[in-house]
């Protein structure tokens, strides 16, 4: 059986260990190491269809890396394209809904489908649960990275309604209820629309249910956007 470890403080490797016949898919330049007994292809992972539904619902890459043990057991090395914390997801009895980005590997009897959703107070903000959104199926391990240190939350119905900024959110319970929209200021839509822009804060995820979500410390957009400003702000200093 594939076996999901991850290895390594405080960005860890994923460290997979295959035994013949067995195989992992991963996203794209997700490879680190590989042992001779296996190879590694790019598949069209769910078709063509499902392929170009990732590609442009959630920016993952067209073709999918798959790592195979062809030759006999074997070990891989895994690890994110951006920095950051990674976790394994067990599913089966349990799914998940992943932003965008956040896919790293899973096991070969599990799988990560576009979804058109009916959530259409969700769909008509777009970003991370949109139109369509990454939803795991199946049964065995997927790993997920988000930018910063993961944290697991445990929400329960008693609590109500729970706010999490959309780009702190890696993953969370297929069974959980939500919305996307702007932060509540008690002014209505134009008031919500003026406290969003004064006070910085962008779209958010409104859950409410029983299940877990999955949280990350650092906003990875937000750290991208800063990180072309500096890189735009040196080159100008250059010249």
């Amino acid at each position: 059986m594939t076996v999901f470890t991850l290895v390594g403080s405080p960005e860890p490797f994923l460290h997979v260990s295959m035994k013949q016949g067995e195989s992992i898919f991963c996203e794209s330049d997700a490879m680190v190491m590989i042992e001779q007994n296996l190879e590694v292809s790019g598949k069209l992972r769910g078709g063509l269809i499902q392929s170009f539904m990732r590609r442009f619902t959630s920016g993952e890459s067209l073709f999918q890396q798959q790592i195979k043990a062809v030759r006999g057991d074997g070990e891989c090395l895994l690890s994110p394209n951006l920095d950051g914390d990674m976790q394994i997801l067990e599913v089966g009895t349990r799914q998940y809904i992943l932003s965008d980005g956040s896919f790293v590997a899973a096991t070969q009897n599990t799988a990560i489908n576009a979804k058109i959703q009916t959530n259409i107070g969700g769909a008509l903000f777009g970003g991370t649960g949109g139109f369509a959104v990454m939803e795991t199926s199946g049964q065995g391990q997927v790993c997920i990275s988000g930018s910063g240190t993961l944290l697991e939350l445990d929400i329960t119905p008693e609590q109500g309604e729970v706010t999490i900024d959309n780009g702190h959110v890696a993953a969370w319970d297929a069974t959980l209820n939500y919305n996307i929209g702007m932060p509540n200021s008690g002014g209505g839509i134009v008031g919500n629309l003026f406290n969003s822009f004064t006070s910085g804060e962008g779209l958010v995820i409104k859950f409410r249910g029983q299940g877990k979500i999955i949280v990350c410390s650092r906003n990875r957009a937000n750290y991208l956007q800063w990180l072309a400003s500096a890189l735009g702000r040196n080159n100008s200093n250059s010249n």
